[in-house]
């Protein structure tokens, strides 16, 4: 079977698929999937500055990267 013959239908499978899927789950009446306002999580203080990584390695050379 010619895959690149036929890949229009995958296509159009594939988007079938996706819409049905996609329809499923969009009439799924479930409420609880949000999380109440009343159960938010806040920052203890907005003051506090994030942490951030520094990454002080040095590059490798082509003659590094070929030999890996």
């Amino acid at each position: 079977m010619n895959i690149a013959k036929h890949m229009e239908i995958i296509f159009a499978a594939a988007a079938v698929v996706a819409a049905a899927t996609s329809f499923a789950t969009a009439a799924d009446g479930r409420v609880d999937i949000y999380l109440p306002a009343d159960q938010a999580v806040v920052a203890a203080n907005a003051d506090t500055a994030m942490p951030t990584v520094t990454v002080t390695a040095k590059r490798l050379t082509a003659a590094e990267k070929a030999v890996l």
